[in-house]
């Protein structure tokens, strides 16, 4: 059996990746002031910062069912089978899009609905790359494992500006208002299907704390705990250049028994939360999973 490997760019992977990793990627699309504009096919990540700076209105869309199922067909004349894995059903409508269409493909199409994005949605794209190549596992078997392993990451985000979430109606002008006044800078969790509230930090450096002893009390109870290597870690950034090399430096730090990997926020995430924010994840590694 042959598997191929689907996602979308809300996992973080560019085009270039994907053509490495040996996955295929949809561009997911982006409205800005009424013009549509596909991630890294003519939007790189420097452009949808200035433009969201700017001022720019910026909306999230799904990608059409025809090129979804393109993709497949495409796939479909070379592989036995494909696992689909789009972002989590609780922040976008394309993962249950893609399920509805992959029961016209006799089970040849498997969807994961592991309700993740960004960095722990690529890790579960590497995972199931793992699991076709070296496993030989198929696109049925992937799903099972990683839907089985879903809430095995977190995701801490300290923002630097209640602006974009006011915006974006997630919370009301007043509260952002009061919010600005008092100099807070939100701590927001993502795990399993939803973007909540987690804590609330007067100064960048207090909700980088937050966020580490946190991601450190998460990996103790839940993931089998720093000195076993038992999960991915990784510091993650929306668009801070020049102040994301110290942060990463503080969490290999806070986690020198760990392997720290550095990566970028999915623009479907800093559509909402804006640039400047900075963000800590792990993901359980799924050895012995199968």
């Amino acid at each position: 059996m042959r598997t191929a490997i689907v996602t979308d760019s809300n996992s973080g992977i560019t085009q270039k990746m994907a053509v490495d990793m040996g996955v295929s990627v949809i561009p997911m699309p982006f409205t800005i002031d009424g013009e549509l504009f596909f991630e890294d096919i003519n939007l790189t990540r420097e452009e949808f910062y200035q433009r969201q700076a700017d001022g720019a209105k910026i909306l999230t869309s799904q990608p059409s069912p025809e090129e979804i199922t393109g993709r497949w067909d495409a796939l479909l004349e070379k592989y036995d089978d494909v696992v689909h894995i789009p972002m989590s059903s609780g922040l976008s409508g394309s993962c249950q899009t893609a399920i509805m269409l992959a029961q016209d493909y006799g089970g040849r199409v498997q969807v994961v609905n592991n309700q993740r994005i960004s960095v722990t949605m690529k890790r579960s794209v590497q995972d199931a790359m793992e699991m076709a190549e070296k496993k030989g596992l198929n696109a049925a078997q992937i799903k099972e494992v990683l839907e089985r392993v879903k809430m095995e990451s977190s995701i801490y985000i300290t923002l630097d500006t209640l602006k974009y979430l006011k915006q974006g109606g997630r919370i009301t002008p007043a509260a952002a208002a009061i919010g600005s006044l008092l100099h807070i800078k939100p701590v927001l969790q993502i795990k399993g299907e939803r973007l909540d509230s987690f804590s609330k930090a007067r100064t960048l450096t207090q909700g980088k704390h937050v966020m580490i002893n946190a991601l450190r009390h998460d990996i103790d109870t839940l993931y089998g705990g720093t000195e076993n290597g038992t999960v991915w870690v990784y510091a993650v950034h929306a668009y801070l250049p020049e102040q994301f090399p110290a942060y990463a430096e503080e969490v290999r730090k806070a986690f020198p028994a760990l392997q720290v990997e550095e990566d970028y926020l999915s623009l479907s995430v800093a559509c909402h939360i804006g640039p400047g924010a900075l963000a800590i994840a792990c993901s359980k590694k799924i050895d012995g999973e199968y």
